[in-house]
């Protein structure tokens, strides 16, 4: 399994759209990090990109997010990514919570994008 987390440094950016990057972990049978790898976002908004197929195209199954607008929530669901929001912390850490089921989807989205998901871009 792979999970993904926008990042800003080593810890979960707390929006998706606008993340340094993703980190990108692959977790092994036994639900222990295996491997991790960051993998630059693109410049600009990230959810008027390509990030989100890309991911998909890795393997990605799981984003464990800070927030992010109903549109890329959508989208990440359509490209059979499932979302969990509300994260916070060292992306390492999030992971082994996560995988520990100590953390769950927060079920709020960003409140501050617009119809079109990214307001002024």
């Amino acid at each position: 399994m792979k999970i993904a987390l926008p990042s800003r440094g080593q810890q979960v950016d707390g929006h998706f759209g606008h993340c340094e990057s993703f980190t990108v972990f692959t977790v092994a049978s036994d639900r222990k990090i295996a491997a991790d790898e960051t993998v630059q976002s693109p410049a600009g908004c990230g959810c008027k990109s390509n990030v989100i197929p890309q991911r998909a195209d890795m393997g990605v199954e799981v984003m464990l997010a800070g927030n992010m607008g109903d549109g890329a929530v959508r989208m990440l669901g359509a490209h059979g990514i499932t979302v969990v929001r509300g994260c916070s912390g060292e992306v390492r850490q999030v992971v082994v919570d996560w995988l520990d089921n100590r953390i769950q989807d927060s079920g709020t989205g960003c409140t501050l994008h617009g119809a079109d998901g990214c307001p002024g871009h």
